[in-house]
């Protein structure tokens, strides 16, 4: 059996989807979570940093939460116009342009030029986060029932192999500028922006080639008019029906709640390491390390989920996430922080793989756009409150620890709401909702 089979990537138009993870994981893994945050930290916001350490953490918290508020809004509407009409992968094409545009657009940046710097991240999550939606909306039309679990995680697999890989590329063309003509470390860490965006384009290609656009019935006479007219009166209807798929409607809000946590940490990990002097080196050399952990721990993920459930296995992140949360509160050296790394390596992928996975079972096929438009809401709603908590808390303690600790709240009350999802009731009323 090749390989491709073995990780349940068998078929062309499953390997290409996959491999869109691969694509923007680059992003992910540089811009959210390594390198920009420290290049925001230490040079864009400089003489402002020099006299308060919080204020760079605290400024990238506000533009997190502006972005992921804007795609929250627009996420469910333009889901479900790409569910009445052939443009999931034209909705796709859109924000990956946008948010490559941004990427490219930061090597521009220089000192003090935290501006510029905060619109172009703010954009740059926008258009990587908005092209999730599409990306996420096609795999219930290309996996079967029983592989979607599998070829999620394998997604996920492979952007953590992409995104160490990426990591590692750019961690040597910053400490060796010298070797490819560059001034310095700072020209080179915009270099490594410009890296991100080639990756990001490169790989997402075979998605466009081979993965087809889901059939769409409608009649061909239809006006863009008409279009928008009855996606906006169809998304009117999507959150009325989703009162009918109760068990959906309850892991939304589980995740909502639970993946607040998830994605604040990812976000913020090494900002609150540079506000308490962590070693910058240390801190990117660690998330190398989330990275090639992650890898095996996602398809170890992936096979728990098979043997026991998907549910069950995301109960098992919670809970080390839980651990997370506690330590980090505590946190005062690198070792430390090498420590916390490797415990969210071996969750996160398996978390945010099987989320989807499990939620594109408990929804029609037919609606997927439009509901995994309301799974981009909640997720990208899902990355305000921990962002804002993160920005309150320094405003009025001077410091982002007491935040770490509140995290343990989000996956405590998610874990909470979650015991009460029915997911075979749930997958049965989607299986009948086909049949009808």
């Amino acid at each position: 059996m090749a390989l491709s089979e073995k990780i349940g990537l068998g078929r062309p138009e499953l390997r290409a989807w996959a491999l869109y993870d691969w694509a923007n994981s680059a992003f992910v893994t540089v811009i959210v979570t390594a390198i920009f945050p420290g290049y925001y930290a230490k040079v864009a916001n400089a003489s402002d940093v020099a006299l308060n350490p919080s204020i760079a953490t605290e400024r990238l918290a506000i533009t997190t939460t502006i972005a992921l508020a804007i795609i929250a809004v627009l996420a469910p509407i333009l889901g479900a116009v790409a569910d009445t009409a052939p443009v999931k992968k034209k909705f796709l094409a859109f924000f990956m342009a946008l948010g490559v545009g941004a990427t490219l657009g930061m090597v521009t940046l220089g000192p003090d030029r935290w501006i510029l710097a905060s619109v172009l991240f703010g954009l740059g999550n926008i258009g990587a986060m908005g092209s999730f939606v599409f990306y996420d909306s096609l795999l219930p039309h290309i996996a079967d029932h029983d592989e979607v679990d599998t070829v999620s995680t394998a997604g996920y697999a492979l952007g953590y192999i992409s995104g160490g890989i990426v990591l590692l590329l750019c961690i040597q063309l910053i400490k060796h500028p010298d070797t490819v003509g560059l001034a310095d470390a700072e020209v080179a860490s915009r270099v490594s922006f410009v890296l991100v965006a080639l990756w990001w384009v490169a790989f997402a290609i075979p998605l466009f080639q081979r993965v087809p656009e889901p059939k769409i019935s409608r009649p061909a006479s239809q006006t863009t008019t008409a279009v928008i007219r009855n996606s906006l009166a169809g998304l009117k209807e999507t959150f009325a029906e989703l009162r009918k798929y109760k068990q959906a409607s309850i892991f939304l809000l589980a995740f909502l709640i639970y993946n607040d946590g998830v994605g604040t940490i990812i976000r913020f990990a090494v900002m609150y390491g540079e506000e308490i002097k962590l070693d910058t080196a240390a801190m990117i050399t660690a998330i190398v390390l989330v990275q090639f952990v992650g890898i095996p721990a996602t398809f170890a993920f992936g096979q728990v989920a098979s043997k026991f459930s998907a549910k069950t296995s995301i109960y098992i992140c919670l809970v080390v996430y839980s651990g997370v949360s506690v330590l980090g509160y505590f946190m005062t050296t690198t070792a430390h922080f090498f420590m916390l790394a490797g415990l969210v390596g071996l969750v996160q992928g398996g978390v945010q793989a099987l989320s989807r996975s499990l939620f594109s079972t408990l929804i029609p096929p037919s609606k997927s756009s439009e509901f995994f438009g309301l799974f981009a809401v909640f997720e990208k709603f899902a990355g305000i409150l921990g962002p804002a908590i993160f920005a309150t808390m320094i405003s009025v303690a001077g410091s982002s620890r007491p935040a770490i600790l509140a995290i343990i709240l989000f996956f405590a009350v998610g874990a909470l709401i979650l015991s009460r999802v029915n997911v075979a009731q749930g997958q049965r009323q989607a299986r009948e909702s086909v049949a009808e």
